[in-house]
């Protein structure tokens, strides 16, 4: 994987909008592939607003003025809130969902308009598993008989 400033901003918008750090989105092994599934369904234009959007957010000293900022500039945004969302809901669970018609007739269609998994490793490396401090099941098992026992969610 290489790096650019493009997926490097993209890293920290993601990283921003999930509570979790860059390192741990790196780790995933999938910004790249996120990006280029986002670019490839709503096209590089909308996503270049998105991370420019972003960019004078991300140095805010605040994590509350970032996350107000946010909410207003970028979710509330009627052409880049769908796709925030999206993004989100990616990187926890690993699956593009479409995005509302309302979104496509006042912007244009997307390339797919269906749910898929982008990479069969979108699963196995879904924020979802950390977050609740389990793993994907069939995947990164941490032993025989681990899911007798309720998950340890860590605090935030």
């Amino acid at each position: 994987m290489t790096s650019s400033p493009r997926l490097e901003n993209f890293v920290a918008f993601s990283a921003q909008i999930t509570a979790f750090n860059k390192v741990e989105i790196w780790g995933t092994g999938l910004a790249d592939v996120y990006l280029d599934t986002i670019d490839g369904l709503v096209g590089a234009a909308v996503t270049d607003a998105l991370l420019d959007a972003f960019a004078p957010i991300a140095t805010l000293r605040s994590d509350a003025a970032r996350t107000d900022r946010l909410r207003l500039e970028v979710f509330g945004s009627e052409r880049l809130g769908p796709v925030a969302r999206a993004i989100v809901k990616l990187w926890y669970i690993g699956v593009w969902y479409p995005l509302p018609s309302t979104w496509q007739e006042q912007f244009g269609p997307t390339a797919r308009n269906d749910a898929f998994v982008p990479t069969p490793a979108a699963f196995v490396e879904g924020l979802l598993w950390p977050a609740i401090g389990s793993h994907p099941p069939g995947a990164k098992a941490p032993g025989y008989g681990s899911w007798r026992l309720p998950p340890n969610i860590p605090s935030f």
